[in-house]
């Protein structure tokens, strides 16, 4: 992780990144940054419990820091227990319930950990801080090679900057 990234005020905080692969994390973190996700889930017994008033540093899919989140409020429910209001904080899809369960069943189901009466860390959060751009994409370097169609042989074309 690239702590140059993150401002002074968050070093030092826990990271992760939502999901279970890089695409994912993207999709998900790209969500929470719209402000559409206002809310996960996990297992209980996973690392990355969380409680009311605690920072977060989301990580994208490549592990850049992108975001701050803080908790705003953390219920543990059965699998089959969460209601509507929750799946559509989640964000995801259409933002329905049946949705939420489906995307949970096979997302939990890929982890091996899957039951309909499995214990959730239901999380709500707030997004803090956006962190800038990770690195503008250099496409003045695409410009830098002077086209043989332009200005040949009079000294001109394109400038070569950054070169």
């Amino acid at each position: 992780m690239s702590d140059s990234m993150v401002p002074e005020t968050h070093r030092g905080l826990r990271s992760f990144a939502f999901g279970d692969g890089p695409a994912l994390a993207d999709e998900l973190l790209d969500l929470v940054l719209k402000g559409v996700k206002t809310a996960t889930c996990s297992t209980e017994d996973e690392p990355n419990t969380s409680k009311p008033g605690e920072r977060w540093i989301v990580l994208d899919g490549r592990g850049e820091p992108r975001c701050v989140i803080e908790s705003t409020e953390v219920t543990y429910r059965r699998y089959g227990d969460v209601d509507a209001a929750f799946a559509h904080d989640e964000g995801e899809g259409d933002r329905s319930l049946a949705y939420w369960r489906e995307a949970h069943r096979r997302y939990f189901g890929r982890m091996g950990r899957f039951s309909e009466d499995m214990m959730l860390m239901c999380e709500r959060f707030r997004l803090v801080e956006i962190f800038a751009a990770r690195r503008v994409v250099d496409s003045l370097h695409a410009l830098s090679v002077p086209s043989p169609l332009v200005g040949e042989g009079q000294g001109g074309g394109i400038p070569a900057w950054g070169s």
